[in-house]
């Protein structure tokens, strides 16, 4: 967790690091060199990524894990119905695919964890929630957060990252998945094979589409005002079709 809280720090300090850089150009070349190389270094790892860490979006980094392949997702005997502002989300589970991200996310619902938590990223692409962080008063620390049990390993399989899926967030390594998960709102061909699938959408596509459309603080992908997950309950999946 300290590597991923330190990277987003980096990111976030880089533009006062620019600012001394500038003070100090007058009084030695040299340095002023060497800050601005070692600037450049750290600028090509922020890649334009917004100061949430655990993301969705850093595609090719999969290295060894292996990738359950052919494998038809099963629903779990539970569904978990998110409770929104703008109405239910209703997620289908898949144990068979995911087994450990599965277990994780009915145990967090089951303790209240992502009660009061906020959808902290929106765009057209995806909606990413279940940070603790985002409960506060300070955005900047949204996406960094995760509960108290231990990062996941890696569950990747080969079911695409269609409209609907719902998938594990993570930081650079493969096995930090945590508490986050994110809604694909469409096909994303850059997370197949990459991130954990643990869930599809079955119900409230449509809600999650109305917030990916929210107002965001200038420069970031949170909503403002914050969206707020009332609630997620387990369901038994045979009351939705």
């Amino acid at each position: 967790m300290e590597a991923v809280r330190l990277e987003g720090l980096t990111c976030m300090i880089l533009p006062k690091m620019v600012e001394m850089v500038s003070i100090r150009k007058t009084r030695s070349p040299g340095l002023c060199v060497a800050f601005a190389l070692a600037i450049a270094s750290i600028a090509s790892g922020c890649g334009g990524v917004p100061t949430q860490d655990r993301q969705s979006d850093e595609a090719g980094t999969n290295g060894e894990a292996n990738i359950k392949r052919n494998v038809k997702p099963e629903a779990d005997a539970e569904a978990a119905v998110i409770e929104t502002e703008f109405g239910a989300i209703v997620i289908e589970l898949y144990p068979n695919l995911a087994p450990r991200a599965v277990e994780r996310f009915k145990k967090l619902i089951s303790e209240g964890f992502y009660n009061g938590t906020a959808f902290h990223r929106v765009e057209d692409e995806v909606i990413q929630g279940g940070d603790p962080n985002s409960r506060d008063a300070d955005p900047s620390n949204d996406g960094m957060g995760g509960s108290d049990y231990p990062d996941l390993p890696a569950e990747f399989s080969d079911v695409p990252f269609e409209r609907g899926i719902v998938g594990g967030a993570r930081s650079r390594s493969i096995n930090s998945a945590n508490s986050q998960f994110y809604i694909t709102l469409r096909r994303v061909p850059r997370w197949d094979e990459d991130y954990t699938v643990f869930g599809r959408v079955i119900q409230g596509m449509g809600n999650a589409d109305v917030i990916s459309t929210a107002p965001v603080r200038t420069g970031t992908k949170n909503p403002d005002p914050p969206i707020f997950i009332k609630r997620i309950t387990l369901q038994p999946r045979t009351d939705f079709k």
